[in-house]
Parts: structure tokens; C-alpha cells; sequence
């Protein structure tokens, strides 16, 4: 059933509840590893959700991701190079493994111990990033790889970055479902004293979360003026404004955005007098206390203008190093005071459904929030109820 909030998202009395700082992460689920650029035939490492990984292409393209340490002595099979088909040759004693993480030839011996394996995880290419599964390989459907469609689609065009993040990713999930923070932290570029005064409805079911908000009738904040500019040459005047944040579990992120003049029907669905993006964040964790943050933003207008897909990538790379820095700041924050629970504000509405959504599958995963494995056959209740 879907629950809905307005402005005051939750009841009064969450304002004075706690909830944990920082969730573990789930391990049946699609995370991105890189961009598809980013693996080539040069094995790469990259540690997810607390594994090493081996990330290579066999020679037909296919992206492959192993453990990266090698059953011999554990030495890191991304120092090594690829070699034959869909090799992985170890940098330490020559072992050589195929992408499904069986050895097919040893040094100095014809017999392979059938034991020489290293584990071998589900890989697919979508929405221009390469995406892996960890937990359970029945479990890998694709079907549940999150709708990125705007990165690859004709109808968009755009480009993002990796931010490598000092901090949990839960931290990064709260950031991008509260967005009246941009207020504060980016006063000169996308924010403006509309974003807490609003109203928002926050909408949700079991794998997804939904904040909506709408300010009309507003000054449009610098970065907007300047898009509407490109698109509508001299534009004065007022805007409405829409952000229409959209979680999906684990961990991924569409931020749709945008704003259009004032009163020509943006509200009602008509933004053919405005500008229109999408924020693409999908957040990978790599350790309790650090996080792989891909992003992009997709515009809808003038697609064939690379000036201003690098404006935006660079304007959206200043904004998130603004994000950045108070994001590393509130995990110092954490690590110095261990035993402090989070107190929730009315604009947490969202983010707590977050929450709540992770905790639910750590739990089906025999899991505590924390990610800590639970005594066999013990489930507790998600800690929100």
C-alpha cells in the first residue's frame, strides 16, 4: 500500500526520534562497479560492499568480475594481465583463471587441483555502467537492475563523474532525499529559501521512494536562469520549479528537475517552456565508512551541444564537491561520537522511508541494520516498524 505525506512529511512526534546513523548494505542487489569505459582488457580493482574485486574484459568484450585474490596465496589478481580468450593470469606465480574463476593451467605441474577456483560474480552492462551481484547468484535478475534508461537514450544527452566518498553511503542516500539542504550548503548555484518553505509528498511502496516538491511562481536560483537562458536566449522572469527525487533499493537515485515559466502548465505536465534534467546517482559502497558515488546529469534540450554538456557536468562537479566536503566532515563527525543516534526532522520524512526499505532487506538477509549477521534462524522486526 502506498503512504502519503505532505509538507510535514511525518507526525510531529518524529521530531524528537532517533534512528541509527549508518546502515549496512545488502548484498542481493545490483551495484554499480564502473563505468563501461572504465574496464578494459587491463584488469582494474575496485572494493565493493567490502569485497575486492578483479574487473577485466575477455577478448569478445565481455566484462567479468572475480575476486580479486588469488587461491594460491591471495596475491591481488588485478595486478596481473589477461591472457587467451577470457584469461586472468595471477602477477605472483602464474596461475591463470577463466571468467568463471576456474584454473586452466598451473605452473610447472599438468594436474589442477579441481579446488583452484576464486569466486566469480553476475556482471551486467546497462545505462553505461557495469553493474555487479554479490549475494546470491540465483537471485541476480536483471529485471531488477534500476531504470537508468536517460543515461543511454537517444532523447537525453549528458555525462557524470565517480566521486569517491569518505563517508557511508547511507550518508549520501539521506543528502539526495532531502534536498532543502541545497539551501545552505549551495546558496550561490541551486538554492533558494523556496526549497524549505514548500510543501512535499513523499509516496513509497516496497522498493522505491518518491519525494515530490513544487515551488511556484519563484525566482529561478543562477543555475537555472543560465539553462533557460540556453534554451530561451534573454529569459526573464519567473519560474516553477519541481524536484521529483526517485529511490529505488538499494542505493540508486533519479533526481528529476527542472523548472519552466511560471504559470505555462509545468504542474499539469506541460514543460515545453521550461528545461528539463535528470540527476542520476546510483551509490556503491565500498567500506562501512567510505562509498563509489556515480553521477550524471541528462538534459532534454539542445542534445547536440557538447559546450554545454560539459557546462553542466562541470557546474553539477562544483556543486558535489560542495556536497563532498559536508558529507566527509558529518563521518569525522560520527566516527568522534560513536554512541550518538540521529534525531529526525519533518524533511527526513523521505530518507527515513529509505531507511526503512534497507533495513527490510538486511532483515530478509538474516542481517541486523548494522550488517551484522544474525544468530541462525533469528529475524528481528525493521527497527521503524
Amino acid at each position: 500500500m502506498t503512504a502519503v505525506s505532505t509538507d510535514t512529511g511525518i507526525n510531529s512526534q518524529t521530531q524528537s526520534s532517533t534512528t541509527s546513523k549508518v546502515l549496512g548494505y545488502p548484498l542481493n542487489a545490483w551495484y554499480v562497479a564502473a563505468w563501461d569505459h572504465e574496464v578494459t582488457r587491463k584488469p582494474m580493482s575496485r572494493r565493493i560492499a567490502d569485497r575486492p574485486l578483479a574487473l577485466y574484459r575477455t577478448e569478445d568484450g565481455k566484462a567479468v568480475a572475480l575476486a580479486d585474490a588469488c587461491w594460491h596465496r591471495l596475491a591481488p589478481l588485478s595486478m596481473g594481465k589477461t591472457t587467451g580468450r577470457d584469461g586472468i593470469q595471477c602477477p605472483y606465480h602464474g596461475i591463470v583463471y577463466n571468467s568463471a574463476g576456474r584454473c586452466i593451467s598451473m605452473p610447472a605441474q599438468e594436474t589442477i587441483n579441481p579446488s583452484a577456483t576464486v569466486p566469480s560474480f553476475p556482471v551486467i552492462e546497462r545505462h553505461r555502467y557495469v553493474w555487479v551481484w554479490l549475494g546470491d547468484p540465483t537471485l541476480a535478475d536483471p529485471d531488477a537492475v534500476p531504470d537508468m534508461h536517460q543515461m543511454s537514450s537517444d532523447e537525453w544527452a549528458g555525462d557524470g563523474e565517480t566521486i569517491f566518498a569518505p563517508c557511508n553511503y547511507q550518508l549520501v542516500l539521506d543528502n539526495l532525499m532531502d534536498l532543502t539542504h541545497e539551501e545552505f550548503v549551495h546558496s550561490s548555484s541551486i538554492g533558494q529559501d523556496e526549497l524549505s518553505e514548500s510543501e512535499f509528498v513523499v509516496t513509497h511502496d516496497d522498493d522505491t521512494v518518491t519525494v515530490t516538491r513544487w515551488m511556484l511562481n519563484i525566482d529561478p536560483p543562477p543555475f537555472w536562469l543560465k539553462n533557460m537562458r540556453d534554451k530561451f536566449p534573454g529569459f526573464e522572469g519567473k519560474v516553477d520549479r519541481w524536484q521529483i527525487i526517485t529511490y529505488r533499493a538499494p542505493s540508486t537515485i533519479n533526481i528529476d528537475v527542472g523548472v519552466a515559466k511560471a504559470g505555462t502548465g509545468a504542474p499539469q505536465g506541460d514543460r515545453s517552456q521550461g528545461v528539463n534534467g535528470f540527476v542520476m546517482n546510483t551509490i556503491t559502497p565500498e567500506t562501512a565508512k567510505t562509498c563509489h558515488y556515480f553521477w550524471a546529469f541528462m538534459r532534454n534540450y539542445r542534445l547536440d551541444s557538447q559546450l554545454i554538456t560539459t557546462q553542466l557536468r562541470n557546474g553539477v562537479h562544483g556543486v558535489f564537491g560542495e556536497d563532498e566536503e559536508m558529507l566527509a566532515a558529518q563521518q569525522a563527525a560520527i566516527d568522534a561520537n560513536p554512541d550518538y543516534e540521529f534525531y529526525n526532522l519533518n524533511i527526513d520524512a523521505g530518507g527515513m522511508w529509505v531507511r526503512r526499505l534497507i533495513e527490510r532487506r538486511l532483515e530478509a538477509e538474516g542481517r541486523r541494520p548494522d550488517g551484522s549477521r544474525l544468530p541462525s534462524g533469528v529475524r528481528q522486526s525493521a527497527a521503524l516498524g
